[in-house]
């Protein structure tokens, strides 16, 4: 498949951008308050001295409109590295116009490049339409696997 000329790596200049689209993110997820990201974190993660998250942008007309942010996980069980998907967020108006799947896309480019064997993300359970987009692709729902996770106070407490 052919790179999709809208679809790029994020650059610094590009982080407040992105930080806005992941308060999209979380308004769209119904939890906006929940989000506490800031430009200098994420400024951090993506470009800092051991950069450990990465980023794709959606480009139309100079302007960042959709990003999908990820990180390395490793499988054990296969040997190799595979792909997180931790958001991918498309600005309502720019949805249907092949954003998201190009995302994905880059994603899988970068799968296939460099021999990683899975690309993986969470959905919530309501989001019919994403669900939906992402079936169409060829995913599957791992219906057999609860997410567990330590945030706050419990983790914390664990911790101490």
């Amino acid at each position: 498949m052919e790179i999709d000329e809208r679809i790029r790596r994020a650059r610094p200049d590009d982080v407040p951008a992105i930080v806005d689209l992941v308060y999209g993110l979380a308004e769209y997820e119904r939890a906006p308050d929940e989000c506490r990201l800031t430009a200098d974190q994420l400024q951090k993660a993506l470009f800092g001295e051991a950069p450990a998250v990465f980023c794709h942008v959606a480009e139309l007309n100079g302007e960042v409109v959709g990003c999908a942010l990820w990180f390395l996980n490793f499988s054990t069980w296969r040997g190799v590295h595979g792909i997180y998907l931790e958001d991918l967020f498309v600005r309502p108006e720019h949805r249907g116009s092949g954003l998201g799947k190009a995302l994905l896309v880059a994603l899988a480019q970068e799968c296939v490049r460099n021999d990683y064997e899975r690309l993986e993300w969470s959905v919530l359970d309501w989001n019919t339409p994403a669900i939906d987009f992402y079936e169409s692709l060829g995913a599957h729902p791992q219906d057999e696997w609860t997410t567990y996770r330590l945030t706050d106070t419990a983790l914390t407490k664990l911790g101490s």
